[in-house]
């Protein structure tokens, strides 16, 4: 987002004055609103030479939280850090400037997305088994091409299997902080994968720049989906 021009107060002894709870929110607010990613807490803390402490910027964020409460944009701690985003009661209204759709992932993609999440560190295996059929390179591609999962590493079993789990900017698009804020999905079969789905919400209707390539969106659709599939959390 542009900045909107917002200007520091000039003092005359910066050496010796420090810096007011509003000039620091307006500091944070206008580096927040010109950032292209999330902003961390270490980051933010850069911005005052380290200065504030990590507790002082949140008490200072959860103050600028509430000052743009009720606006169209509201600002949101997620796993990365700290963003300004457009609220969910504008997506209809701004999903008119984008005429391209972006691709909408297959079931098979979204069950596979699913298993990983709840089900974290898993092998292509564990998915294959949990899903009762194969799982397509293709697949795994296109999650790791979208940037939602990682290999973290490889089981030590025959073969060393690589792990597959779910990454921050995967937290960030579902507007999470930590994998304890997934909601819990209370149906199996199509009707977890449908649940699923509905809670990615922005994240599946991602800007198409974001979006995996048509070919390999096309190449996973092909893949057959299971039957009947549960994906509830590990205990």
């Amino acid at each position: 987002m542009r900045s909107h021009g917002l200007a520091l107060p000039q003092r005359s002894d910066e050496s010796s004055e420090s810096m007011n709870t509003q000039e620091a929110k307006v500091v944070l607010e206008a580096a927040l609103l010109t950032a292209e990613r999330p902003l961390s807490l270490a980051e933010l803390r850069k911005l005052f030479a380290d200065e504030l402490n990590a507790d002082t910027l949140r008490v200072l964020l959860d103050e600028l939280r509430r000052d743009w409460s009720g606006r169209g944009v509201e600002l949101v701690a997620l796993a990365s850090g700290w963003r300004f985003q457009s609220t969910a009661a504008m997506r209809v209204y701004l999903d008119r400037l984008h005429a391209e759709k972006p691709p909408r992932y297959s079931r098979a993609v979204l069950e596979t997305l699913a298993i990983i999440a709840y089900r974290q560190p898993v092998t292509r295996g564990d998915i294959e088994d949990i899903r009762g059929v194969a799982v397509s390179p293709q697949v795994i591609k296109l999650l790791e091409e979208r940037g939602w999962i990682e290999c973290i590493g490889h089981r030590e079993s025959p073969g060393r299997p690589a792990l597959f789990a779910t990454t921050r900017p995967f937290l960030d698009d579902l507007g999470l902080r930590s994998l304890e804020e997934l909601p819990p999905l209370s149906g199996q079969g199509e009707a977890a994968v449908a649940e699923f789905e509905l809670h990615l919400g922005a994240a599946v209707a991602a800007a198409p720049a974001e979006a995996a390539p048509a070919a390999d969106v096309a190449a996973a659709e092909s893949e057959p989906a299971s039957t009947d599939v549960a994906v509830q959390p590990s205990s």
